[in-house]
């Protein structure tokens, strides 16, 4: 039998199953409605008892919507802790999935998750330290720091950074139940939709939705990069496949830090410098059999 590794995707949306290797050598995949944790999770162990007829998996990874615990010393570590998404608060995720299926399991943020498949496959190869954005239903942010996966008190939270609100250009009060109007809350596609009445998607792209959107994202990054100095920043997620989206994001990050930052990434290189995921819309999926491939050693 193959030794082969799973992956879960956990989306507040919908989840997405895989058994593989990489992102050549995909062998198996499923893709549901999240709903209750409850059938949701067993939904995923359904799958996986299923592939473990046919083959052996040395582990699987969780590349999970937060907030999440990832520290692996702690006892609640693979639970879902303090989400807004309704009845899935402090669900033990991960050792639901350990305990049906008996193998290891490794869990983390969707995006740090992403960030270690960029690494492995995508984007973000040879680079040791850069950060990956996502950009869709709710916006994180996460990445690598000297090729360690970035942890801390718990886990970056930059969807919920604070940034500059003109209410006078911008009367939206932001949609985020805890915070109102930080950056997921005023520049996430929820957000977009209800600012402006519609599906970003069905948004022209001369649309004056995607100047505002570019501005917010661009204060984002513009303080990402001061604060933590990455060496690149991968942006991904449903919202940036407006395709005019990018270019304006960079236009308005070298705009905002004015030549401060004297490197030439910025001055000069700056669409190597931000950039789009490698993985495209695999980069979650593919990033959960990274963390599985981490765990089986």
């Amino acid at each position: 039998m193959d030794v082969l590794y799973g992956g879960i995707e956990a989306g507040g949306t919908k989840f997405v199953c895989a058994v593989g290797s990489g992102p050549d050598d995909l062998r198996a995949e499923v893709r549901f409605r999240t709903t209750t944790p409850v059938e949701t999770i067993n939904r995923a162990i359904a799958f996986f008892q299923q592939e473990q007829r046919r083959q052996i998996l040395a582990a699987i990874g969780i590349a999970s919507f937060g907030p999440v615990d990832p520290d692996p010393t702690s006892p609640t570590f693979g639970y879902i802790t303090s989400t807004p998404k309704p009845g899935w608060a402090q669900s033990d995720f991960a050792g639901t999935v350990k305990g049906a299926l008996a193998v290891p399991v490794s869990l983390d943020t969707d995006v740090n998750a992403a960030a270690l498949g960029e690494h492995r496959w995508g984007a973000a190869r040879g680079v040791d330290s850069f950060i990956y954005l996502t950009i869709g239903t709710g916006i994180g942010g996460g990445g690598m720091i000297n090729g360690e996966l970035m942890h801390g008190l718990i886990h970056p939270e930059m969807g919920h950074i604070r940034v500059p609100h003109d209410w006078q250009a911008d009367p939206y009060p932001g949609h985020c139940p805890f915070h109102g109007d930080c950056l997921e809350g005023l520049a996430s596609g929820p957000a977009l939709e209800k600012r402006w009445g519609q599906p970003p998607e069905t948004l022209p792209s001369d649309h004056a939705a995607w100047n505002l959107e570019a501005h917010y994202l661009a204060l984002a990054i513009a303080n990402i990069i001061c604060t933590l100095s990455p060496r690149r920043i991968v942006i991904g997620g449903g919202v940036m496949e407006q395709l005019k989206l990018l270019p304006l994001v960079r236009r308005k990050v070298r705009e905002l830090l004015n030549s401060y930052v004297q490197a030439p990434e910025i001055l000069q290189k700056i669409d190597d410098y931000i950039v789009p995921p490698g993985l495209g819309r695999r980069a979650g999926i593919l990033g959960a059999i990274a963390l599985a491939h981490r765990v089986a050693g």
